[in-house]
């Protein structure tokens, strides 16, 4: 992912008519893609990933993709991500790789 793909992704949910936006993504990089996307004003944007790829028996994406689609709805504007089956401020949450886990700062 580089920062014309985030620029990419930024110009696609700005001109998107939808006030309520979930975006799948990578985890490795999810973060720095919600601080571009901070730059968008006037709607609700959910990035989600999964620690185990969909087509692992053992996935958390489904999950994951559920409680996005409750978090975008409930939420009021602003970037979050979404992992672990719980929703976090863009601005205070890093990946623990060592534990496979996003955690808040």
């Amino acid at each position: 992912m580089t920062d014309s793909d985030r620029e990419e992704i930024v110009n696609a949910v700005q001109s998107h008519p939808a006030n309520q936006v979930i975006i799948t993504h990578g985890t490795d990089t999810m973060v720095d893609t919600g601080q571009v996307l901070k730059q968008v004003s006037g709607k609700t944007i959910v990035i989600m990933g999964a620690m185990q790829p969909a087509i692992m028996k053992s996935t958390d994406a489904d999950f994951n993709l559920g409680v996005a689609v409750a978090a975008v709805q409930a939420l009021p504007e602003g970037v979050y991500l979404c992992m672990n089956g719980r929703i976090y401020n863009v601005d205070k949450v890093s990946k623990n790789r060592a534990q496979a886990q996003f955690q808040d700062l």
